[in-house]
């Protein structure tokens, strides 16, 4: 029996992208991952290799990104792909610029030109809100981004906005906190936390060198937030909606979750490095999810807790498998 409706998602190989292709193919969709080298590794969605299908297109290459849209001719689109870490965007931000706001740009163009029908995600980011002195924030939150990528989101997220009421796209930005699972890569400070408590209680490393143990977060679990963005496609009007777990958390508070799933005390082995601790943060980053609670009835599954939890036992699991070099 044919699928119902097909999918594009872009950043298919990321952590996102492959929990919502999961999520999609569960529910009976053709799932279509964008990808530059469609015979290359799929990263975090290998494991879906032959369940989906591949088309290529680059977010720096715009006729290959429209190609791809129309091509496809997906009911829905969800466009994820973007350069995530944000130390690298004041290195490159013409690139980070191009990436997140010029190939938004150019999917919702040809979505408006050539699948009028289709409904856009598009992945915006806590991080527009910046500086703003509102916590927490909320879909009208004034922004003050302060740095190149989120500059780059907030533009792309204000075209998705102004696409919707000028060209009538059905096109929706989810405005996503931090949202962690096991399939992050190390370079983000979770899974770093994670895979470092591992390595200690398996004697493979001594400690866990850290910078601000204060800085506040607001983490939910990935595959909950992906679960968000499929119901705001499912609603008859696209809006903009906060998708967060509305809870801020200290990274001393995930040091000390952490080492807890080991029965570890963490003062024992975290060290703070003062070269790395950065200034205080004006304003928590904290979001409002009451919005996406009441109209899309979403209910995250994963608390902090347990989410940690996932991350440090697939840990665990993962370095257990290998052999200490």
């Amino acid at each position: 029996m044919p699928p119902e409706r097909t999918a594009l998602v872009t950043g298919l190989s990321g952590q996102d992208g492959s929990f919502l292709a999961e999520l999609l193919l569960e529910r009976g969709y053709a799932v279509v991952g964008l990808a530059r080298d469609p015979l290359g590794p799929l990263g975090c969605s290998e494991h879906l290799r032959g369940r989906v299908e591949l088309v290529a297109g680059d977010l720096l290459a715009p006729d290959t990104l429209r190609s791809a849209v129309a091509q496809v001719g997906a009911e829905e689109v969800y466009h994820l792909a973007a350069p995530s870490f944000v130390p690298d965007s004041w290195r490159r931000p013409g690139e980070t610029l191009a990436a997140i706001a010029g190939s938004t740009a150019v999917v919702l163009e040809t979505v408006r030109e050539l699948a009028a029908g289709a409904r856009v995600f598009v992945a915006s980011s806590g991080a527009i809100f910046g500086d703003t002195p509102e916590c927490p924030q909320r879909e009208d939150t004034p922004c003050q981004p302060t740095s190149p990528y989120a500059v780059a989101k907030l533009a792309a997220h204000q075209l998705t906005g102004a696409l919707r009421e000028h060209d009538g796209v059905h096109a929706s930005s989810g405005i996503t906190f931090n949202h962690e699972s096991e399939r992050r890569p190390e370079r983000f400070v979770t899974r770093r936390v994670s895979r470092a408590v591992a390595a200690i209680a398996l004697g493979r490393q001594r400690e866990l060198t850290l910078g601000s143990l204060d800085a506040v977060r607001d983490w939910s679990f990935a595959g909950d937030v992906m679960h968000a963005a499929w119901l705001m496609l499912q609603q008859e009007r696209a809006e903009d909606y906060v998708l967060a777990s509305g809870v801020g958390h200290t990274v001393a508070e995930l040091v000390r979750t952490a080492f807890a799933c080991v029965d570890l005390d963490a003062e024992r082995y975290v060290r703070v490095e003062r070269s790395l601790v950065r200034a205080p943060e004006r304003t928590p980053s904290i979001g409002d999810p009451r919005k996406a609670r009441e109209r899309l009835g979403w209910e995250p599954r994963v608390s902090f807790e347990q989410l940690v939890e996932r991350m440090v036992r697939a840990d665990l699991r993962a370095l257990e498998a290998t052999v200490p070099g």
